[in-house]
């Protein structure tokens, strides 16, 4: 995947594929973990977010400055792509919410956070497909407010409202689970 498009963006001289190159390079992480996250397959999560990349490549002209940041518009097409294969599998989007533990705690910490991860875990798995798209959106991609409101197709208050609140649930279901 990362061969193939990365060719394909330098073998042109124009400014466009530059520019193109320079969104693969940035953004091909960000968007690889949102679509993991939301298909919680990562051979299929290759397979989308390669079908994102090549997607956005051929509409690279298409780009409208005026509607949006360029890494927004590829999130947009990430995302579709990514609905497409869940529409086909005919399954509900689920999160993967157990990150890697970087360094060893004493063992009484390592079962709090154990707690906490099942209490998120449990909580994440409530919310609606929509709900975890925001998550996604904003954790595992890391995009800002803005940026995410032009994924969903809504305005930057709008897309923090929906956060703020998607966020409050969760934490009144991990309290509720303590």
């Amino acid at each position: 995947m990362t061969q193939t498009l990365a060719a394909a963006a330098t073998e042109a001289p124009s400014g466009v594929d530059t520019a193109f190159e320079e969104l693969y390079r940035s953004s091909r992480d960000d968007v690889y973990a949102y679509v993991a996250g939301l298909l919680r397959d990562r051979s299929a999560a290759e397979d989308v977010t390669a079908q994102a990349f090549e997607r956005a490549y051929r509409r690279r002209r298409t780009f409208n400055p005026g509607r949006g940041s360029r890494r927004a518009w590829l999130f947009g097409i990430a995302r579709n792509a990514a609905l497409d294969e869940l529409r086909r599998r005919r399954r509900g989007a689920r999160l993967v919410t157990d990150p890697e533990d970087d360094a060893l705690a004493p063992a009484h910490e390592m079962a709090e956070v154990a707690v906490r991860r099942t209490a998120l875990r449990m909580a994440i798995a409530e919310l609606s497909p929509r709900e975890r798209e925001l998550v996604a959106l904003k954790f595992f991609a890391g995009l800002t407010n803005g940026e995410i409101a032009s994924v969903i197709g809504t305005s930057e208050t709008n897309a923090g409202t929906k956060l703020h609140r998607v966020i409050q649930k969760l934490r009144e279901a991990c309290d509720e689970a303590a």
